[in-house]
């Protein structure tokens, strides 16, 4: 009984420590501007106010970046998955040869840093956008080309422990009732990896909703192609930073990734198991 009551008291303690961040950033957006300046340290207000919010939201333009971030997010899970899945299962139901080589280069592409790789991919975009524009630099699809080549290789080692953990016997079955192999992988294969589909989609999403690195890189000129976490540098100027705008932005940034761990948290944790497993 102690033992728990300690593993309760420092579990409770640890969130405490994570949620302070949180419970601050959102303080700090309903605080008045006048408070914020004056730098009030008190942890809470009596004059909670959305001021914050409406120059974000109106003044700055900000639902825009909002949509675009939220626009290539949902492209790049939606590829990523589907490629990473489709590889997976490749790399697990079938024997061909070179296997163990793709396996062994997906892994050493996990490996280079993000950093190493900016100037080649600059160039490379700029490349491809002589071909194919919407591709190219200032443009949206750029991103999406990008961070789906980075989301694919991390989803297809953990959504291969999924595919590899559904029995032959199942396959062989589906086989005996006529079924192809495409109508196997979609009607019986794809529904018992979903909670593997759903942990590597959430890994895609907050990998692509969080980058700072390649938006400035590639979105140099078009301002109206910016995504959010770009467009927070809007609100630090020279003379006086906005930080009321600044944490409201950083809530309204942080809103979608709790919505979307709040509505997959069960098959997140079925999922993590799974992958462990595998």
């Amino acid at each position: 009984m102690l033992r728990r009551l300690r593993t309760d008291a420092a579990g409770l303690a640890i969130a405490l420590v994570v949620a302070f961040p949180l419970y601050w950033m959102a303080l700090s957006a309903l605080k008045p501007r006048a408070d914020l300046e004056a730098g009030d340290p008190a942890p809470f207000t009596l004059a909670p106010t959305l001021d914050s919010f409406r120059r974000v939201l109106l003044v700055e333009d900000f639902g825009r970046y909002l949509l675009n971030s939220l626009g290539v997010a949902a492209a790049v899970v939606v590829f990523s998955t589907l490629c990473a899945f489709l590889a997976a299962v490749a790399l697990t139901r079938y024997r061909f040869r070179s296997r163990a080589t793709l396996l062994i280069m997906v892994l050493i592409a996990q490996m280079v840093p993000v950093e190493a790789l900016t100037i080649p991919l600059f160039f490379l975009m700029r490349g491809i956008g002589e071909s194919v524009p919407q591709l190219g630099l200032n443009h949206l699809g750029s991103l999406v080309l990008v961070h789906t080549a980075f989301a694919t290789p991390l989803a297809i080692w953990m959504l291969r422990g999924f595919v590899a953990a559904v029995p032959r016997e199942l396959e062989e079955a589906s086989w005996l009732d006529g079924a192809s192999s495409f109508t196997f992988v979609r009607r019986v294969l794809f529904p018992l990896t979903a909670p593997g589909v759903v942990a590597t989609s959430i890994f895609a999403f907050i990998m692509t909703w969080n980058d700072f690195l390649f938006a400035t890189t590639f979105i140099i000129s078009a301002q109206e192609n910016q995504t959010l976490p770009v467009a927070l540098l809007s609100f630090f100027r020279p003379d006086e930073n906005d930080w009321g705008a600044i944490m409201a932005g950083s809530v309204l940034m942080t809103l979608p990734v709790l919505v979307f761990f709040l509505f997959v948290q069960r098959r997140l944790a079925s999922g993590l198991g799974g992958a462990v497993k595998g």
